[in-house]
């Protein structure tokens, strides 16, 4: 258990939920367990106690408990006390599901967890729950190191629901629809990014906000692989593109680069570094006279800084930064003399979006330790990295995914406030928005070196 493993000592009970809702989700995920297995919305027996003195703190996860003098923590699903009710009105309501942890009737924390999959119910709770557990640890840490404030409350209305089944039909059936046209669009494809480039002088997108000015250039691919997350490095007067490269015939990505032309144009990706496992986000950066890479590798549970033996072309394992994390996009940030990696965690269960962790070290090789109030956010718009971080002024800007409407569905710029052992704030992120330089619905990169502008989108 999450709290458990915070060094928590915690034990459990069992409240009533309301019986209607709850019998219709039952019945849902009863007959979706035949294809995926028991989801975390599946009914469990009682964590067994792990302490018997006086409670510190009460974690309500019902809306039953009576106070009596130990501060309770409450947590709501979509303005509703229980999680059955709250499905309900995510379904009746078809926004996105809001989570909210209160201290004593007092807001002091707000998620919005990433849905990734809207046709199966017990994946889409899944995430919810994954998130609401998030969100509940964040709030613990942050109770435990006296950092729990109020936050503006901004409750959206509620509808009155008119039974379960009414509205999880209508959701099941817009799911199927948008899984045919999805796979109409993609054609042989079973999905497909793009990645785009342009020479500039000036103020670029994350300047602007927009993608106006000069248009960009796509990235050719030969329809058995696509591009994905571009990096770009200058050196030596030459610029380079690192991307993401998956062939369709291994389903696992590779890296890959091209150099800039004369003529301004990339010719054909070569693959650099493969490995057993998937690899992406290819962040490449120079340090202490060196080129360095960390790539993701949740897939293998493992965080790795790779070095240039003989640039661009070979690359060795230096240092293994983190392991047993399903850690993503780990974005680097050397500030104040100490080295920070941002991206998102996963625990188990849920999305890879959602959750912003943050590692710390003394030195680029380490040793890395997590934030003492990890997870820093629960945000589909405001938590998985999309490019290193930006230069603004005296603050620095991480773009971030925007994933309220699919994963990969845009990228927003979002300013670094505070960054230390006590606390990690950004401001609300600015959306980028869209314009005739790129006419996809949305962006996922975006990364800029000297006056080469790279950004990628789902094709």
């Amino acid at each position: 258990m999450r709290l458990s493993a915070g060094g928590h000592v915690v034990s459990s009970g069992r409240a009533p939920t309301p019986a209607p809702i709850a019998r219709g989700l039952d019945s849902v995920l009863a007959i979706e367990s035949r294809r995926f297995g028991p989801s975390l919305a599946s009914r469990s027996e009682p964590l067994p106690s792990g302490g018997s003195g006086p409670a510190e703190l009460v974690v309500d996860l019902t809306g039953t408990f009576a106070r009596r003098g130990t501060p309770v923590l409450t947590l709501e699903f979509c303005g509703r006390s229980s999680f059955p009710a709250g499905v309900a009105e995510t379904l009746a309501s078809g926004r996105l599901p809001e989570l909210a942890v209160r201290l004593d009737g007092v807001t002091v924390a707000r998620g919005r967890p990433m849905l990734g999959d809207r046709l199966w119910l017990s994946r889409s709770c899944n995430d919810l729950l994954a998130g609401a557990i998030s969100l509940v640890a964040q709030s613990v840490a942050r109770f435990a190191a006296g950092e729990l404030a109020p936050i503006a409350d901004s409750p959206a209305p509620m509808l009155r629901n008119a039974g379960f089944v009414r509205h999880y039909l209508p959701f099941f059936c817009r799911g199927l629809l948008d899984r045919a046209v999805q796979k109409l669009r993609l054609g042989r494809r079973p999905f497909y990014w793009q990645v785009a480039y342009r020479l500039i002088e000036g103020p670029g997108v994350a300047e602007t906000g927009q993608l106006d000015g000069k248009p960009f250039t796509v990235l050719a691919d030969d329809g058995q692989r696509f591009y994905a997350d571009p990096f770009v490095l200058e050196r030596d007067g030459r610029h380079y593109l690192f991307v993401e490269e998956f062939p369709y015939a291994t389903g696992r990505g590779v890296i890959s680069v091209a150099e800039l032309g004369d003529d301004g144009s990339f010719g054909v990706p070569r693959v650099v570094l493969e490995e057993t496992h998937h690899l992406s986000y290819p962040q490449v950066f120079a340090h202490a006279g060196e080129i360095f890479m960390i790539p993701e590798s949740a897939a293998a549970r493992e965080l790795v800084l790779y070095r240039a033996a003989q640039f661009p072309d070979r690359w060795v394992r230096d240092t293994v930064l983190l392991t047993d994390k399903d850690f993503n996009d780990a974005t680097l940030l050397e500030s104040a003399g100490r080295f920070w990696l941002l991206g998102t965690e996963r625990f188990g269960y849920g999305s890879a979006s959602d959750t912003m962790a943050v590692y710390s070290a003394p030195s680029l090789r380490g040793p890395w330790v997590a934030h003492a109030l990890n997870p820093i956010a629960v945000d589909h718009s405001a938590a998985r990295p999309g490019g290193a971080f930006i230069r603004h002024g005296d603050a620095p800007v991480l773009p971030v995914q925007n994933g309220s409407r699919a994963y990969g569905g845009g990228l927003g710029l979002m300013r670094l406030e505070r960054l230390d052992d006590f606390d990690v704030r950004f401001a609300p992120p600015c959306p980028i928005g869209p314009g005739p330089a790129w006419v996809r619905a949305g962006i996922h990169t975006l990364n800029r070196a000297g006056n080469l502008e790279v950004v990628d989108s789902a094709g």
